[in-house]
This record gives structure tokens, sequence and C-alpha cells, in this order.
């Protein structure tokens, strides 16, 4: 993964290792237990990972409350989303990891894109035959978790999760690559396929295919809406002492604060919760 073979590149270094040296992952996985590893183990698989810490913000750079931009979690989370876009350390300020479960509770997550968001919810695409397609018209809920390390900052959403129109789906599809939308057609995510060659040679024929006409959408492909009900603000503390502003929409008929609740906006109530 991009953060562990970061960590690894930097350990290296400390240890005055040419890169070309380490030429192999059984190498740097070595380098690595050697820089982390306090326990001894027969087990060659295991790590022990106690030793990794990486410093955060300090106290004077906590996240208060009288330093919310909005008390609505919406206006809340364009700005920290517009600072994420703004700093160059990240690549993909729009990946979020995506929580769904089925109905008898097993989870599953994976990354995917945010292509939108408003006062209505979270929009994002993906094949409605996916496992997580599955998964959301069984059991119709989903968190969100956005994690901007380099800012040392996380927004969590809950919420319901419900279709986009088809047209929405529709207009979004087609003002992809045209290369995006044939491989929307040529995976049928999550099946099972026999190597890589059977999907080169389906993309080749549906590119030839269309050539030169448009690519129509396939009725297994569209997009979802997250429509929040709790969305947690957190900012990372080097002590540990982590920031988390949580703000929920109370249930119907639901008007008595909880202790160290607030009102918010738009129908929201947040509070302070311990790290």
């Amino acid at each position: 993964m991009y953060t562990t073979s970061k960590e690894l590149h930097h350990y290296t270094e400390s240890f005055a290792v040419s890169k070309r040296t380490i030429h192999c992952w059984a190498c740097r996985r070595a380098l690595f237990s050697q820089s982390f590893c306090t326990k001894s183990t027969s087990d060659s698989t295991a790590m022990d990972l106690s030793g990794m810490r990486k410093k955060y913000k300090g106290d004077e750079e906590c996240f208060e409350e009288n330093q919310l931009v909005s008390l609505d979690p919406i206006k809340q989370f364009g700005d920290w989303f517009d600072q994420a876009t703004k700093c160059p350390e990240i690549g993909e300020p729009n990946a979020m990891c995506i929580a769904t479960s089925t109905e008898e509770g097993r989870p599953s997550a994976r990354m995917v894109l945010l292509k939108g968001y408003s006062d209505e919810g979270f929009r994002f695409f993906t094949n409605y035959e996916s496992r997580k397609g599955g998964e959301l018209e069984s059991n119709p809920y989903a968190c969100l978790c956005f994690y901007w390390e380099p800012i040392n900052r996380q927004i969590r959403i809950e919420g319901n999760v419900e279709r986009i129109p088809y047209q929405s789906s529709c207009d979004y599809f087609h003002s992809r690559p045209k290369s995006s939308q044939i491989g929307a057609i040529v995976s049928r995510q999550s099946t099972a396929v026999p190597d890589r060659n059977y999907l080169r040679q389906k993309n080749a024929e549906l590119e030839e295919k269309y050539k030169d006409t448009d690519v129509p959408m396939p009725d297994y492909w569209g997009g979802y809406i997250v429509k929040p009900y709790m969305i947690e603000f957190w900012q990372g503390q080097t002590n540990r002492l982590h920031d988390r502003i949580v703000f929920t929409r109370p249930k119907n008929g639901e008007s008595v604060l909880e202790e160290h609740q607030h009102h918010a906006e738009a129908g929201w109530v947040y509070q302070r919760l311990s790290p």
C-alpha cells in the first residue's frame, strides 16, 4: 500500500542503505522489522508494529467548537474538503472508504470516489450488481470515511442510501471519458473472470463496436446518494486527546437535547465526544 511503501522508503534512508540494494519485498520487510519489531517470534509471518508512531498536531492547533465555520455540517464538510483539495500532498481528496453490510451484519469496505455533495447528501457511482450494490439493496445504510493524513483529519458520515434518478446517472455516465464508459460495460463488477486477457479482448471488441457511436449506459450501472444522519469531524492530536465534534439529526419527534448537546443549523445538533 502507498503509506507502507512511503514509510519503508523513509526508514531505508535512515539506515543509509542504497535504494538499489533494497531490491525485493522480502529485504524491505526484513529491514522494516529491524526498525519496529521489539518481540521475537518463531512465526515468520508475524510483525509487531507497536513501535510505529507519528506526530500529529499539538494542543495549540486543536479543533475547538468556536473554530467551526458553520453549524451546518454540510458547510463544515465543504470547508475541510476545500482545505484538503488545496493540500498538494493529498492526491485524491475525494477518495473515501464506504462500508456496507449484509442483512446479517457481515461488513465489507472499499475505496470509491465522491462525485458530488449537497444539502441532500453525498453521491458516488458504481455497478449496481457489485457486492456493495447488492448489500445496499438489501440493507440501505452505509458509512463513508475520508482520511486526509497530511493534515491529520478524518470525516465519518453515516446515512441511509438511495439510488439517484436515472437521468442524473445517465448525465454523469456520458460526461466520463469514452474509455471509462466502455470499461463500465466490460466489467461486470465482482464476477469471476478467467484472466486479464479476457477483459482486454472484450474491451477491444467494444472499442471497435462503439468507435463512431455513443456508448449506452448499462442498466446495471448508476449512482447512489448517502443521506446523512451523522457527520463526525476528527482531528488528530499527538497526545491522543483527539478532537471529535459530531453532528446528528434527531429522530422524528425528538426535541430534548442530550447532555452536552447543542442546537446547530438545518435541524442538526452537535456535541464533543471523548477521544
